[in-house]
């Protein structure tokens, strides 16, 4: 049968030109009647994969702390354009403030886009504001991010486990005072990370010291000066701690440094990233290693697969990590 804007208005009992603003995005349209039209366009086989002519990359942003200008996310966004142009996809960068007063218009006018696919970067999403994604009309991947209550198509990396590992070593290398340096902003990763080192405190008998966790900025700077406000008033220190990321470990680091304070031999950092910094500061700083990289190749390459074939089963594709050891973890100091 041949399939036209006509036809697909005979078919459907939908005016042609409410057929043609659902097949282009328009608004105006109501969603489920919308769902209707693009659902009846694939069975006669008018919406092709073709239709999908760029990759809308969304970078959400709550706060805007996390996702500021982290090396990690300059990263992540260069080897998602790599491999869409690879692909011979356009990337077009948006970034959507939460804090903006016409938020919930931008996104209408996102999820009403049928000639885009989507990679949102979620790292700041809550659960509320992620709800009306499900809702897209394209193929959409969200990245960084999942919820156990939300059936998205996800790839991101592994926090728990990585962590839980990176506390265990420093366990094996004789800590038992061991800290926790946490972000201000709470993240669905950071939130993870945190559930790693009190699991492995757990596993080992050992207590979680509240004078031993403190809150820094997510920013290397901010870090640096509240962990040197802390030090300034003698604050007691454990022997070793787990930063949420490498900008609040390298600026900890920075502020003992300051204060007279000898990284490793007086206090252990391990942080969460492996940002280049992280290789060339002294000393190095161990930290778990997040295949960035890859991240961003296997979320476009599974965004690919749901533009060639739109109804697959929704995936979570998880990346584990690596810890890498350098010279910021020692065998803690002697009494």
């Amino acid at each position: 049968m041949k399939i036209n804007i006509k036809k697909l208005s005979e078919l459907s009992g939908f005016s042609a030109a409410t057929v043609s603003n659902a097949l282009n995005g328009k608004r105006g349209v109501n969603h489920d009647t919308a769902q209707q039209i693009l659902a009846l366009a694939r069975e006669y086989g008018y919406v092709a994969s073709s239709r999908i002519q760029s990759i809308r990359l969304v970078m959400y942003r709550n706060s805007g702390e996390v996702c500021s200008d982290a090396p990690f996310f300059s990263t992540l966004i260069e080897s998602i354009e790599n491999e869409s142009r690879k692909n011979g996809y356009e990337t077009k960068l948006v970034n959507l403030y939460r804090q903006e007063s016409d938020y919930e218009e931008q996104v209408g006018d996102l999820l009403s886009d049928t000639s885009s696919a989507m990679l949102l970067i979620g790292t700041e999403l809550s659960e509320e504001d992620a709800k009306p994604f499900l809702q897209a009309q394209m193929p959409l991947v969200l990245l960084d991010c999942a919820f156990e209550n939300l059936p998205f198509q996800c790839v991101l990396m592994e926090n728990e486990n990585s962590v839980a590992e990176a506390v265990r070593g420093l366990i094996a290398k004789g800590h038992r005072d061991i800290g926790y340096l946490h972000g201000s902003v709470r993240t669905r990763n950071f939130t993870c990370r945190a559930n790693g080192y009190r699991r492995a405190m757990f596993e080992h008998g050992l207590p979680v010291k509240d004078e031993f966790q403190f809150e820094m900025p997510v920013s290397i700077t901010g870090a640096y000066e509240a962990f040197g406000r802390l030090l300034e008033q003698g604050a007691a220190l454990p022997t070793a701690f787990f930063a949420d990321n490498d900008m609040i470990a390298l600026g900890a680091m920075q502020a003992l440094q300051k204060y007279k304070y000898r990284v490793p031999e007086d206090v252990s950092m391990i942080g969460f990233d492996d940002i280049d910094f992280s290789e060339v500061c002294a000393p190095g700083l161990t930290t778990i290693h997040v295949y960035k990289k890859e991240l961003g190749q296997t979320a476009v390459r599974r965004l690919l697969e749901l533009i060639r074939e739109p109804e697959q089963a929704k995936m979570r594709i998880q990346i584990y990590n690596k810890l890498i050891e350098r010279g910021s973890v020692a065998k803690p100091r002697a009494e």
